[in-house]
């Protein structure tokens, strides 16, 4: 399994953005080397809380301060841009990270960017999914001549084809509803469940697969699990009680928040107290040890069948001292459990340990045999004195 993180980002109104965006820059560098596999960066031009309205830009800072994480759009909203355009910044920013860029894709989440920008929100989706199409061909080189009510191409073609062999890397969100499951399908591209871990998104995860296989199958594609992202939101300390803490620093700014983007909110509740209960009840969030966040990644595969990415979803409900150490305890505790990195490590000293009289007593040989008793002489037949 692969490990990495979304970050929408979500920062209070009212903090300085500066310094917020440079705390997202360090949050990257602090992932890359914990050995998280990938890094997701999101696009929002309203509300005052999700402030990266570029995520390329972002990427492309961001880039030169990493050595191996994956960086990806997490995500561009397609119907906001010239498909053309989203193709060209891709394939440089392919070449400029020398092929750790990916390309999420999705429609947009807020209204308001639509309503600033003049888009229905019904025409979001199937301009996200024309978009896509024409982004695909114009990776593979092909030369688009195609006019729609939202931009015109006339024999548009690349000037850079991606720098990896394989091409770049292509993800698509989806939610609650197949919409983005049959996507993925058709294309064969990735799949990030951005409502995995609420009640519906999770009732939900066996039924996305199937449409992911059924519509790769009638697309002559073959469905790979591997390609599956999971998103979820966690805190970790060491106890559950300082979990729950940590995120009272912040969860009621991001609850009131969260209620624009999805109506009801993920966690209902007027104080601290309820959004911890009604979490408790719908096990959107992981909010405690790494033992709970063990448990609640394996009743994802469980219930999945199984997928090759878990996601944490940013949220800054902590301090970031506090996110900091959560992210380490997820590094050091929880990654290694279902990566079998320390396995090797803990069986060779379970070997050695077992025989620990054994080889005490062998490694004390030679130190007996270089002893030179009273008297003895040298290896040159001197006397060694005294």
């Amino acid at each position: 399994m692969r490990f990495g993180y979304f970050l929408a980002p979500y920062h209070p109104p009212g903090s300085n953005p500066t310094l917020a965006l440079e705390r997202d820059l360090e949050l990257g560098v602090l992932l890359d080397r914990l050995g998280f596999d990938e890094f997701w960066v999101g696009e929002h031009h309203s509300g005052g809380y999700e402030l990266i309205g570029s995520p390329e830009v972002f990427i492309a800072t961001l880039a030169e301060r990493t050595r191996h994480i994956r960086l990806g759009t997490g995500v561009v909203s397609v119907p906001y841009h010239n498909p053309f355009h989203v193709a060209s910044r891709a394939v440089l920013l392919d070449h400029l990270t020398r092929g750790r860029f990916m390309l999420g894709c999705g429609p947009g989440q807020l209204a308001s960017d639509m309503h600033m920008l003049g888009i229905d929100t019904m025409q979001a989706r199937p301009r996200m999914i024309e978009g896509m199409n024409v982004i695909r061909r114009l990776f593979a080189g092909e030369i688009v001549t195609q006019s729609s009510d939202w931009f015109t191409l006339n024999e548009a073609r690349l000037q850079m084809l991606p720098y990896s062999p394989d091409g770049i890397e292509m993800a698509v969100t989806g939610s609650v509803t197949p919409t983005g499951a049959k996507i993925a399908g058709v294309t064969g591209i990735g799949l990030l469940s951005m409502a995995a871990t609420t009640p519906q998104g999770f009732e939900a995860l066996r039924a996305h697969w199937q449409v992911i296989e059924q519509s790769a199958a009638d697309a002559g594609k073959a469905a790979d699990r591997a390609n599956w992202r999971i998103v979820g939101p966690m805190h970790l300390a060491e106890t559950r009680e300082q979990a729950e803490a940590d995120v009272a620093w912040g969860l009621p700014a991001f609850a009131r928040y969260f209620h624009h983007v999805t109506p009801g909110g993920w966690l209902p509740g007027d104080t601290v107290e309820e959004m911890l209960r009604s979490n408790q009840e719908k096990q959107v969030a992981v909010i405690g040890t790494p033992a709970d966040a063990i448990e609640r990644i394996q009743q994802l595969i469980d219930q999945s069948g199984g997928f090759g990415t878990c996601v944490l979803l940013g949220h800054e409900w902590a301090r970031p001292e506090a996110t900091d150490k959560s992210l380490r305890l997820f590094a050091e505790e929880v990654m290694p459990h279902f990566t079998g990195a320390s396995a090797a490590p803990q069986a060779s000293f379970e070997w050695v340990d077992g025989r620990a009289a054994e080889f005490a007593e062998a490694n004390t040989r030679p130190f007996q045999a270089a002893r030179i008793t009273p008297g003895a002489g040298n290896a040159s037949g001197k006397s060694t004195g005294s």
